[in-house]
């Protein structure tokens, strides 16, 4: 080799360590070629992949070309979820940290807070607890229970003992949540007592289940088990207060020790667990918030559930800023309640509840009177023009319109969020409008640890994921199966892949899922296909997976044509269905009742019980027509309209098997859920249509 690239070669392994500590092994083998060779483009910074031969095809953060981020550049000592709170608890002891309107005989009040003080010594009282009753360092330990403080507390003491949390999602069901305890070898589970006779009546079948600590139950109302099960049941102030009377000496976990196995439901098949490491977390939180200015001064809601990753990485980073968190009641439909009492200043949501708001504020609108309604488009169309020409809007329109809206979520909200799914362009512009403050969306999977990809600040422009975080690169690989390739024009086109610090380790005991998803080079394949807009913005274009054919040869992505429809008034939520033995569309929509019974009442229409008015013809011909006209505005093309639809009023949910837990449809569940109507529909469409031939 001649002495330059040799040269070459030495600067690029000093620049591609990654930054800081602990580089993860996979980044060493086929670095990509860097610090010699990067070109700005915008938000990203473009490198070749290999050094003589290699295409300019990975993208990193131009605000990090030459070396991923995978510590906090402020705190490099932080190195583990353990180290972050330690810090946090010794720099925020009396501030304000985990706060609940719940008491303890179950009423609802204002919000009580425990300091970073009270839940560093709650975590060190319950870590030793479990050291007390043998669990041995390593040990698998079960959280069976929605947002509360308490999930927050057993997970650092999880990480202070080097224990692996493992969320049981309170919405698996038994079949699953057995099959996690039995795949993780789960030693303790955490559960509350709403369900504690669900795993009671699983016992036998768990059988490295020791300990069930019960959340919120009171000693006198513990069932006790005959001492020849090996399970002990005790409540989680038993467990806090025998720990505190003898606390144990941390036992603190490496960066590259295993911090939570988090299993995907996925939409097919058996629950997959993602391991993913101390070092995963604390990287991703660190590319991902390296700009952002959080203080404890900022207040966070949570209720997004932290058995997902979009949650779980977030806590990691109300802990780094000091920032409070307020839970939930554990009810949804009371979240606006739990909001105006919080005054939350960050909120972080997915776009299915942002759709609601949207819904609701446009329906709100409609519904005031011809004044009202001219008052809302004069103010929405001269914010939207000052703040597309990058002007302050006047605050006379806040004043008279905005700030009644940013009243419903408290009105202190100065950063919204969006994640899970993509979040619908105009969608992301009426949020900005209409709550002001700054709106971004970010785009991840839980083998990236969250986040990939986030929308950067003082960037208007929507329709796009953003640029990479500062701790991963990403290049696009072509499909050619779907005509997706990198020679594309006017941009090249391809499956995104990601690979840095933020990678998951592999499925836990699943090495040929892994090697499925993660190859030899260390790049995660992601399924979703991608392209790149002018700037360094990653625009998710398909799914790889979630792509069906029609009789005629046309390609549907159907999560696309959902995200269309989910803006009509009439639809809270929609399934769209086709085949290659089909020509055409049809869709099952679970209907907004309340829009649903205005419009009957409005047409005069009688009706015994809500599935009487699903039925009735002119109900679906209604609600169809509003979607043709959606789909009309979003120009979706003639093969992508639903010509058949089938109304329920029965929401898809967690409970009834058609929703993952991060609120995705589950397609073959959904299929066979709603086969019925499907071929009902096929077969109407059939006599009616002659174009649409079954072939």
């Amino acid at each position: 080799m001649d002495p330059s690239a040799q040269r070459r070669l030495k600067t690029i392994h000093s620049h591609l360590s990654t930054s800081a500590v602990d580089a993860p092994s996979h980044l060493h083998p086929n670095p990509t070629a860097s610090s010699h060779f990067f070109s700005e483009q915008g938000y990203s910074a473009v490198l070749p992949e290999k050094l003589v031969t290699g295409k300019w095809n990975v993208y990193r953060s131009a605000r990090s070309p030459l070396k991923l981020v995978s510590r906090f550049p402020n705190h490099p000592e932080i190195g583990t979820m353990h180290d972050n709170f330690v810090r946090s608890v010794d720099t925020f002891r009396d501030y304000k940290y985990l706060g609940t309107r719940i008491r303890a005989d179950g009423t609802v009040g204002e919000y009580k807070w425990m300091t970073f003080g009270e839940a560093g010594t709650a975590r060190s009282a319950i870590g030793s607890g479990l050291v007390n009753y043998g669990i041995p360092k390593g040990s698998s330990v079960g959280l069976y229970f929605i947002n509360r403080p308490e999930w927050l507390i057993i997970d650092h003491a999880c990480s202070a003992y080097s224990y692996i949390s493992v969320p049981l999602y309170d919405t698996l069901g038994p079949d699953a949540v057995r099959y996690i305890v039995n795949h993780a070898v789960v030693q303790v589970i955490f559960c509350v007592s709403e369900t504690i006779n669900s795993l009671l009546s699983i016992l036998s079948d768990i059988p490295t289940v020791r300990l069930i600590v019960v959340v919120g139950g009171m000693d006198d109302q513990i069932p006790s088990l005959p001492s020849s099960t090996g399970v002990k049941v005790i409540t989680y102030s038993k467990l806090l207060n025998q720990g505190r009377s003898n606390l144990q000496p941390f036992c603190p976990p490496k960066p590259d020790d295993i911090a939570t196995i988090c299993y995907t439901s996925g939409t097919t098949g058996t629950p997959k667990g993602a391991v993913l490491t101390h070092g995963n977390f604390i990287a991703s939180v660190a590319g991902t918030s390296m700009d952002e200015k959080f203080s404890p001064s900022d207040v966070y809601i949570s209720y997004l559930p932290l058995a997902h990753i979009y949650e779980r990485a977030n806590q990691v980073m109300t802990v780094y800023f000091g920032i409070a968190v307020g839970f939930y009641q554990g009810d949804n439909l009371k979240l606006m309640d739990d909001l105006a009492a919080l005054r939350p200043t960050i909120f972080c949501s997915v776009p299915r509840l942002y759709n609601r708001i949207y819904a609701g504020i446009v329906n709100a609108v409609k519904t005031s009177g011809a004044l009202r309604e001219r008052i809302f488009n004069a103010a929405y169309n001269a914010k939207r023009q000052a703040i597309l020409h990058g002007k302050n809007p006047s605050p006379i329109w806040d004043r008279l319109v905005f700030n009644k809206m940013k009243a419903k979520l408290g009105g202190r909200v100065r950063l919204m969020v969006s994640g899970a799914s993509p979040l619908s362009p105009d969608i992301m512009e009426f949020l900005k409008i209409c709550f002001g403050g700054r709106v971004t969306e970010g785009y991840g999977m839980t083998e990236t640890t969250c986040v990939i990809s986030c929308i950067d600040e003082g960037d208007n422009l929507t329709g796009h994921v953003g640029s990479p975080t500062p701790a991963c690169e990403v290049k696009l690989v072509d499909v050619p199966e779907m005509n997706y390739t990198s020679d594309d024009q006017p941009y090249p086109r391809g499956e995104i892949c990601v690979r840095g610090p933020i990678i998951f380790q592999g499925y836990y005991k699943d090495e040929v899922q892994t090697r499925e998803v993660i190859d030899e080079e260390g790049w995660l394949h992601t399924g979703d296909i991608g392209t790149w807009l002018p700037g360094g913005r990653l625009k998710i274009i398909d799914r790889k997976k979630n792509i069906f054919k029609l009789a005629q040869g046309e390609y549907i992505a159907p999560e696309k044509i959902e995200n269309v429809y989910a803006k009509c008034k009439f639809v809270a939520q929609c399934f769209v269905y086709g085949d290659s033995l089909n020509s055409s569309l049809v869709a099952v929509v679970s209907v907004d009742i309340d829009t649903l019974k205005a419009w009957a009442a409005s047409e005069g229409i009688v009706y015994d019980d809500l599935a009487q008015l699903c039925n009735d013809p002119k109900a679906r011909a209604a609600v169809l027509a509003d979607m043709d006209a959606a789909g009309k505005e979003a120009q979706l093309r003639g093969f992508e309209f639903v010509k058949a639809v089938t109304l329920v009023f029965e929401p898809f949910t967690l409970e009834n098997g058609l929703l993952t837990p991060t609120f995705k449809i589950k397609r073959p569940q959904a299929k066979e859920y709603f086969a019925k109507a499907i071929s009902d529909m096929y077969s109407e469409l059939s006599g009616t249509d002659p174009s649409r031939q079954t072939l």
